[in-house]
């Protein structure tokens, strides 16, 4: 598998990945993690802009989607029930959503990020119940809670050397 930053060419195929990846979390018990079309075509289109977004590709074909943020992320300031694994910068990845076409696809992903930094924190919903087992299968620690702006828990991961 090969990875890269997302095109403007690729936004019809990202959509139809967080399309199904909506499907799938609803059809698993996961109905209000994202909601309302979120990730919604303009936070996609600025992410691709920024160079924040990223295709891990196949044989031509996009296996996954992620989101890739070095530096501090405001939501992680404060964890609670819980601490991280350290103080050290991070980077944290979001939005990660597997075409369902190549399995370990996320996984793949994950580990290209870590290459990349060694030091990654990402989130989850508590009823993510595939995501949770994605992420502990691929050497991430629960740590506690986090809240995002809208006061919505998360389950807080960390990954590190």
């Amino acid at each position: 598998m090969s990875f890269r930053n997302a095109a403007p060419e690729d936004l019809d195929t990202i959509l139809a990945i967080y399309a199904r990846a909506r499907q799938v979390m609803r059809e698993n018990g996961n109905p209000n993690q994202w909601v309302n079309g979120y990730p919604q075509r303009e936070l996609v289109e600025q992410d691709i802009q920024e160079k924040h977004l990223y295709v891990c590709e196949e044989d031509g074909q996009i296996q996954a989607v992620f989101g890739v943020f070095p530096g501090e992320d405001p939501t992680y300031r404060e964890i609670y029930d819980g601490q991280w694994l350290n103080d050290a910068p991070y980077t944290a990845v979001h939005r990660v959503a597997s075409a369902g076409l190549k399995k370990g696809a996320a996984g793949k992903c994950f580990d290209w990020v870590f290459a990349q930094c060694g030091n990654i924190r990402i989130d989850t919903h508590e009823d993510n119940h595939i995501m949770q087992h994605v992420l502990e299968k691929n050497g991430f620690q629960r740590c506690g809670r986090i809240f995002l702006e809208n006061g919505a828990p998360r389950i807080a991961y960390h990954r590190t050397v």
